[in-house]
């Protein structure tokens, strides 16, 4: 391991260098095959090339050198034994001109088999490959044997043992002397069952088996890397801990997987490291580990080797949050932007200051933006380079896990959006990640993006899938993610989207349907499933695909089976509701319909309702400013459809402060919905809603009634006009004695004008809107009252 400046604060502590002087040639006398030794030394000497100054000094490298990493450990083995005097002609110890020079171009596939200890004829032959050492000898026990020096960093010897022994290295470099493991004397530490599962692409904690470990192996601490690269014609680990030149440390392929494995004693938690590949065209790169479970602080980009020490709190939440399924239970999302939602919080300050507010707001859950690692701030995590890491910029991993089990403990679930439609082109990260496609698709039509300028997964490969099913479980174990927003469905369902004729082919049947991405779908939320229990994904899906929502054995009328969603998010009604309410009163008689319409396929699919963060950015306005009106009306007109829209049915969703309408704290809402079975039990089944009344469009008034499983109902009563609607007349069912008021968006805490229905209101025994009683009530101007039976 080359040298490290002592001011490093994150690397690991190493024993101290002896202040030694250089080690003498004769350090072995004290055994009797020496001679065999220097004569096996001696006959390398011969060939050995001049040894350039650069090789000599590590200071003497330039500054601009490119990132490289160090390595240490040792395997089991017995102590020297002497070499029976035999006659066989004792093989040079030193390498071939082949093995140097693909080790020196970072082109080797398998340095270990020439690396390290091994035996020959005459006995065994250690190697050591260390560029800028000036000596290195090998110790084992009381045994020292210097290595001769052949030049470019390679060093040999020869020595007569029937067995590979247990050894160290002295590696001695100008002014220090060091001793550490050999990393080229280690076993592969990673399992054949993990080689299996990676090849057949089902390895569902594929997290646990590439990328940095922190472990002890063969009795010895250090880090196990492992990176997926198969066209790669070698790869060496670069790091902090070898000043970023991977030169000595070459990793081993193994076999067909495309896996590449290094174990670097000494190597701990908190080090930096990329790897350094070299790719078909003899060209090398430097990329961060796409399975890195912590990063730099972007804009910096390396990996960070990361062990968790977190100790969880909320297994009571995690063994009653499967009780129910989502689409039965209330579900009020609160989405948020961490970074912006009180900027400059870390993630342990948003545990301290999230929880309470989302808990008073009355939100059973929230939906954070993507938190995996991205480079560019502005994207709002969108465009993701590290998929298996939570952002720095707020903490590390184990301060998200702090955050996460805070909001756990307060009651409230953690939805989180999930980007595997596409990722950016950096030149860091995947993309073309050894040298060629891998994670993006080989044909270039169906590897780019064309609305972001990014690039698209391809689906249709094992290991590319494996990577993604296994990062959707990854977040829900490792960070007991409640559910993931799955985002950007429609862009990976359809080959043609946002694509000309011409700019896409047809699939195998001659649709325009990704087959491959359909695949994928349904495989990662059957694994979601299986594996997580109580757990909900969502789909942003704007499309009219069928099945969305439906069993993915389940086929449907398209041919299709479903895509195991829980949940998808109703676009359309988001859309129409919307238009509807950004026009004026008067005018809103000619686009009733656009309130009403969904109802039409309410039950189509297992609906979300969502007031996202798409429709509040880009000159879009804030909900607030979309309303018609003055001050006080576009408050009463958000009011108003809020209360609309958590009586319909589905889910909610509302982004972070688009709760500001009102003029005082208003959590009644959640408060009522969350109380309130028939808002959320039967929010899939057409026995749970009923119209009163759907064509008023005269009156603009919207009313109907919402049912729990036993039938008790809640009435929703909206009136969109600017106008008190004295005495306004509607049907209800016959069996309920008296109706109270539950909800007013027209309250005076909440800035109205207290327009109402104090008192309970009885039924008359006059039928209407074909119903056997109705009742009377007053309609405060732009509100939403809601009724239970008293």
């Amino acid at each position: 391991m080359t040298p490290r400046p002592s001011s490093s604060g994150s690397e690991p502590k190493k024993k101290a260098a002896k202040k030694t002087t250089k080690t003498p040639k004769n350090t072995a006398k004290n055994t009797a095959k020496n001679t065999t030794r220097k004569s096996a030394a001696g006959t390398a000497a011969k060939t050995t090339p001049k040894q350039s100054p650069a090789a000599k000094n590590p200071a003497a490298r330039t500054a601009g050198a490119p990132p490289r990493e160090p390595a240490q450990e040792a395997a089991p083995g017995r102590g020297p034994a002497a070499s029976p005097e035999v006659a066989v002609a004792a093989s040079s110890p030193s390498l071939d001109a082949a093995d140097r020079e693909r080790l020196l171009a970072g082109a080797h596939h398998d340095p270990h088999s020439v690396l390290g200890a091994h035996r020959v004829p005459g006995g065994v032959a250690f190697r050591a490959f260390r560029p800028y050492a000036l000596a290195v000898s090998v110790r084992s026990g009381d045994l020292r044997i210097e290595l001769h020096d052949d030049g470019d960093g390679f060093f040999s010897g020869l020595v007569p043992l029937r067995e590979v022994p247990s050894h160290r290295l002295l590696v001695t470099y100008d002014g220090s002397v060091q001793e550490v493991e050999d990393p080229y004397r280690f076993l592969p530490a990673l399992g054949d069952l993990d080689l299996h599962l990676i090849a057949e692409g089902r390895h569902e904690q594929l997290w646990q088996a590439l990328g940095a470990h922190p472990t002890v192996h063969g009795g010895v601490a250090g880090t196990r890397f492992a990176v997926w690269a198969p066209n790669a014609r070698g790869v060496r680990v670069a790091g902090g801990f070898n000043f970023w030149d991977g030169t000595g440390h070459p990793m081993r392929s193994l076999g067909s997987t495309g896996v590449w494995e290094l174990f670097l004693p000494g190597v701990g938690a908190g080090e930096l490291y990329k790897f350094e590949i070299t790719r078909p065209d003899g060209s090398r790169t430097f990329r961060a580990d796409p399975l890195a479970r912590r990063t730099e602080v972007p804009p910096a980009t390396s990996s960070v080797v990361h062990v968790s020490e977190y100790t969880w709190g909320d297994a009571e939440w995690l063994a009653r949050r499967a009780d129910r399924p989502a689409h039965e239970a209330p579900l009020s999302v609160y989405e948020v932007h961490l970074p912006s939602w009180r900027p400059g919080l870390t993630y342990r300050e948003l545990a301290e200051q999230l929880p309470a507010y989302v808990a008073d707001l009355g939100f059973t859950h929230v939906e954070l933006m993507p938190v995996a690692e991205h480079p560019f701030g502005g994207s709002w995590g969108y465009q993701v380079t590290g998929f298996y890491a939570p952002t720095a910029r707020l903490g590390d991993p184990d301060d998200f896990r702090y955050l996460v089990d805070r909001l756990h403990r307060a009651g409230i679930g953690v939805l989180m959006d999930w980007v595997p439609a596409h990722f950016p082109r950096d030149d860091w990260a995947l993309a073309e990640f050894d040298g060629r496609p891998l994670y993006e698709h080989s044909d270039p039509q169906r590897a780019a993006h064309p609305d972001w300028g990014t690039l698209e997964f391809d689906f249709g490969r094992r290991e590319v899938r494996n990577f993604l099913v296994a990062n959707a479980v990854y977040w829900c174990e490792e960070f007991h993610i409640d559910g993931l927003r799955v985002d950007a469905v429609a862009s990976m369902l359809y080959l043609d989207y946002s694509r000309e004729a011409g700019q896409w082919t047809p699939n195998e049947r001659g649709g325009r349907e990704n087959l491959d991405a359909v695949a994928f779908l349904q495989e990662m939320n059957a694994t979601v499933y299986r594996r997580v229990p109580g757990v909900v994904t969502v789909a942003e899906e704007s499309t009219a695909w069928d099945g969305v929502t439906r069993a993915t054995h389940h086929e449907g009328p398209s041919g299709f089976g479903g895509l195991g969603f829980g949940l998808k998010w109703n676009m359309g009604w988001m859309h129409d509701s919307l238009e509807y309410m950004s026009h004026e009163p008067v005018h809103r008689r000619y686009h009733h319909g656009e309130m009403t319409f969904s109802m039409v396929y309410a039950y189509s699919e297992n609906y979300v309702l969502p007031i996202s963060h798409d429709e509040v950015v880009h000159g879009k306005k804030s909900l607030v400013s979309k309303m018609p009106g003055d001050w006080w009306q576009q408050r009463a007109n958000e009011r108003a459809y809020l209360a609309f829209m958590w009586a319909h049915p589905g889910k909610q969703l509302l982004f972070m402060g688009q709760e500001f309408a009102q003029g005082a704290e208003w959590s009644d809402l959640n408060g009522v919905y969350r109380d309130t079975p028939a808002l959320w039990q039967r929010d899939t089944h057409p026995s749970g809603f009923s119209w009163v009344v759907g064509d008023a469009a005269e009156d603009n008034v919207l009313a109907f009634l919402r049912l729990d499983a036993d039938g008790t109902p809640l009435l929703a009563v909206s009136n969109f006009a600017p106008v008190v609607r004295s005495d306004y007349r509607l049907g209800v069912p016959a069996d309920v004695p008296a109706w109270h008021e539950v909800l007013n968006t027209d309250a005076a805490r909440y800035g109205g004008g207290d327009a109402g229905n104090p008192d309970p209101v009885k039924p008359e025994p006059q039928g209407w809107h074909g119903r056997p009683a109705s009742i009377r009530l007053t309609l405060p101007p732009l509100a939403t009252v809601w009724l239970r039976p008293a």
